[in-house]
């Protein structure tokens, strides 16, 4: 949770934790040009299609059914 005295984050601003250890400005440097290059690659990897494919279901079930007819309405129910 961040205080009411920290700066707002943006997108170009990062946090990085230290467990253990005590690295270098060089080698945090090192780790953040690795991990922003992987999330570079994973996001423009993860974008969508843009058009849907249709399931195997959805065209060998699609000729089951002829369409309604909707001019007869009614008119042949005999209930």
């Amino acid at each position: 949770m961040t205080s009411p005295t920290d700066p707002a984050p943006t997108a170009d601003s990062m946090r990085v934790d230290v467990l253990r250890g005590a690295p270098g400005a060089d080698e945090l440097a090192a780790l953040i040009a690795v991990v922003t290059e992987a999330y570079a690659e994973e996001s423009a990897g993860a974008t969508a299609d843009d058009e849907a494919v249709r399931s195997s279901w959805a065209l060998s079930q699609r000729s089951l059914r002829t369409p309604l007819r909707r001019d007869l309405g009614w008119g042949g129910f005999g209930g």
